[in-house]
């Protein structure tokens, strides 16, 4: 009986022991800080990176991996006829799942490819599920039903706590983050359907929290949480109280990480990721 083997990137902020556990294959992204390219989680950690991007003024550059490296994992996993999910981060921020894509199409291999419409935590909680109904025999169609029925039960949160990575990254005017660092404004925002959509500005990191236990509980209400994750950059003064209180919601299995260098280049150091899923 052939298998279906789970693919991903490096963006799902896995840890070793995690990517074992659920028997998973993650093609790692890359990235420029200092003059020196790395991969993502391979050669460069998170925290490290961290620290790499707060001594230098260059914004750092990531890229999605090529469709060579792809086509290499899908034909050493398709060899003997088996099949493929390939899970990857919204194609609205990285070319990556374009990527898996024509590498798909170049193979030989039987490969499905999915837009998770997420990062981080929020495409594990498709992948998670994908590895397990895979283990369990279930078919590439049921769980491509499931992992779409997830995306579509998903709510994820981007908070920023300094500008000047939006500025850098030309996401952002220069006088509007003048204006918001004066009113010292976080701007919260969500990543519906795969793109970053402002939704509110607070001004300290407790409106932070209680504008996102808000929703939260608004949400959750009448549901069963399936699942929680907060991703951070170093971003402990709103990342540790909110986990806190989503704890004393009694939900206590939280996946909490650094979030990759591929989206905190972008956040800049002390932002927050923040989501969930339903059934």
């Amino acid at each position: 009986m052939s298998k279906i083997h789970i693919v991903t990137d490096s963006t799902a902020d896995l840890k070793p022991e995690i990517i074992e556990k659920y028997d998973l294959h993650v093609v790692p992204l890359s990235i420029q800080v200092g003059g020196k390219n790395y991969l993502d989680r391979v050669d460069l950690e998170p925290e490290s990176f961290l620290e790499l991007m707060k001594n230098t003024d260059e914004m750092p550059k990531s890229s999605q991996p090529a469709p060579g490296l792809f086509k290499e994992l899908y034909d050493k996993l398709g060899k003997n006829g088996d099949q493929i999910l390939s899970i990857h981060m919204t194609g609205g921020m990285s070319g990556t799942v374009e990527s898996a894509k024509t590498a798909a199409q170049l193979s030989d291999s039987d490969v499905t490819v999915v837009d998770s419409r997420y990062i981080s935590h929020a495409l594990t909680f498709q992948v998670f599920e994908a590895a397990e109904m895979a283990k369990a025999g279930k078919s590439m169609e049921e769980i491509v039903a499931r992992v779409e029925q997830i995306r579509l039960n998903t709510k994820l949160f981007v908070v920023v706590d300094s500008l000047d990575n939006l500025v850098k990254g030309g996401r952002i005017g220069k006088g509007r983050a003048l204006l918001g660092s004066l009113m010292k404004i976080k701007p919260i925002a969500s990543l519906d359907g795969g793109e970053y959509t402002p939704v509110a500005k607070v001004r300290s990191h407790k409106q932070v929290v209680e504008y996102l236990m808000k929703d939260y509980n608004e949400r959750t209400a009448g549901k069963k949480v399936k699942g929680v994750g907060i991703a951070h950059a170093n971003g402990l003064a709103m990342a540790d109280p909110l986990r806190k209180k989503i704890k004393e919601t009694g939900f206590t299995d939280i996946q909490f990480d650094f979030t990759t260098p591929i989206i905190s280049t972008h956040t800049g150091i002390g932002a927050i990721g923040f989501m969930y899923y339903t059934d």
